[in-house]
């Protein structure tokens, strides 16, 4: 069984279904948008029975950092993985990274992105028939990086701090610019540095439709606005497979009442008030178009 949050990119809850595994989804807490502890500690008990193993998506957390300590060291986890997809912290154009201190996990892995290939002729099975040879021991598969997107994002790894800390400016002062209005960014947890990939909102109050009327309306603006996530579970897919309506609430409620914000580095102080401003103007207008 793998355990995957509602609110992410179809591909966290696929990968689980590529091993043969049934996805289990938690449901989120309000403030954060993370994981309920709760739940999770529940259904954590609940494996434990069986043994279980914590893979962490770190997708968007590249330069982040809990309790002190880089998030990807593996401290709570078996391996953790990073997407390095263009609209991620740092990129290669494509591809991630996958780091875990396990030294036989780190084997398989390495074998699995390139054929389940082994070239270490003390490991073969086969005497080798020359200095030229290598075994296929396991079914993998092409998955390595390219010189030259290892070196776009080697680049980008000189400056991440600098990269986490402008994004981390940016969240401040959108809290700042926004205090007055009826929206609350996601909370971060204490004892947390988020590389803050996003900056979401959600509305105190809304229904469905007015979620949707405030995003057209950022979107006419010229707001570059868009929704991190909507609940796999309620993808058709995931419907086949049993998943429905009101299975997870926290879900469902945060995906009527999020909106992410523009934030990136090189935006500058006044394309965030330009947010602001709009988002303002769009929360009158719909204000105005209910009570008329």
């Amino acid at each position: 069984m793998a355990g995957a949050s509602p609110i992410t990119f179809v591909a966290s809850a696929n990968c689980g279904l590529y091993c043969g595994a049934t996805v289990s989804f938690v449901d989120i807490e309000r403030s954060t948008g993370l994981m309920s502890i709760e739940t999770l500690t529940f259904k954590l008990e609940q494996a434990e029975r069986n043994g279980f193993a914590v893979l962490e998506d770190a997708s968007h957390a590249i330069g982040g950092r809990y309790q002190g300590e880089p998030v990807g060291n593996c401290r709570f986890s078996a391996i953790t993985v990073f997407s390095f997809h263009p609209v991620k912290i740092i990129t290669t154009g494509e591809g991630g990274l996958a780091s875990t201190n396990d030294p036989e996990l780190a084997r398989r892995m390495a074998e699995l992105r390139s054929h389940g290939i082994v070239r270490d002729a003390e490991r073969f099975e086969r005497q080798a028939a020359g200095p030229w040879a290598y075994e296929q021991q396991q079914l993998g598969f092409n998955y390595r990086l390219t010189d030259i997107q290892a070196a776009l994002g080697l680049s980008q790894l000189q400056r991440l701090d600098e990269i986490v800390a402008e994004r981390n400016r940016q969240l401040q002062c959108y809290r700042e610019l926004l205090v007055n209005l009826p929206v609350q960014l996601l909370e971060v947890p204490e004892n947390v540095l988020s590389s803050v990939h996003l900056a979401v909102i959600r509305l105190k109050q809304s229904t469905a439709q007015q979620h949707r009327l405030l995003f057209e309306g950022l979107r006419a603006a010229g707001i570059g606005v868009q929704l991190h996530y909507s609940p796999v579970h309620l993808q058709p897919y995931y419907r086949l497979i049993g998943f429905k309506e009101g299975d997870f609430p926290g879900a469902e409620g945060y995906a009527s009442s999020a909106i992410s914000l523009p934030l990136f580095p090189g935006f500058s102080a006044a394309d965030q008030q330009r947010v602001a401003t709009g988002l303002a103007e769009q929360l009158q207008a719909l204000a105005s178009k209910l009570s008329a």
